[in-house]
């Protein structure tokens, strides 16, 4: 029996993918992975991951701003993404790579709250689904997504959360995205 796969979430526009894309596909394909998800980080790879989705059939382009970049964002890289989205461009199926990271050193929270909510109001607007970021803010990423509600909803991406926060998200009806380190016990094992 053979599958097939779309993998959801894979950066696509960096190395070790960019400069080997056809091997990369082929590799992926080999191994049933039929389409990839390619979210932005940051405006400026907006152009790059819409061309890589326009030459590449199984590619598909996400938009966003992630929140680790938060001190790259500003109102002008925010109406560059709305921009983008309402010229609708071919093979475009979520925002993302949005959310939360309060991991950081200097995570400007408010900002990415703010941020947040811009984009969840875009992606209800454009009726795409979302790539969601969380780190370290789970339950603040699951409060905001109850007071903007997206009709498409998305996944919640390399999620290492409590079971609680899970099912946060699930009846909010998002998907979990589950990380390898979230199903291995770091040792590249299975956990068990």
């Amino acid at each position: 029996m053979s599958y097939a796969f779309t993998d959801t979430h894979c950066h696509f526009d960096f190395p070790p993918f960019s400069g080997d894309e056809q091997a990369s596909l082929a590799l992926a394909a080999q191994a049933g992975v039929q389409q990839i998800i390619v979210p932005a980080v940051t405006a400026d790879r907006f152009v790059r991951i819409l061309k890589l989705a326009r030459e590449h059939t199984p590619l598909f382009a996400a938009l966003g701003l992630h929140p680790l970049y938060i001190a790259q964002h500003h109102d002008e890289q925010l109406e560059q993404l709305a921009g983008c989205l309402a010229s609708k461009p071919h093979k475009l199926v979520a925002v993302g790579e949005i959310g939360l990271d309060l991991y950081m050193a200097e995570p400007q929270f408010e900002r990415q709250q703010a941020l947040l909510k811009a984009q969840l109001k875009l992606a209800k607007q454009y009726d795409l689904p979302v790539i969601l970021h969380s780190r370290r803010s789970h339950d603040q990423l699951a409060a905001a997504l109850r007071r903007t509600e997206v009709p498409r909803r998305g996944v919640v991406h390399g999620f290492a959360g409590s079971l609680a926060q899970a099912q946060a998200f699930i009846r909010l009806g998002y998907y979990i995205g589950v990380a390898a380190r979230s199903a291995t016990n770091g040792r590249r094992r299975p956990a068990r």
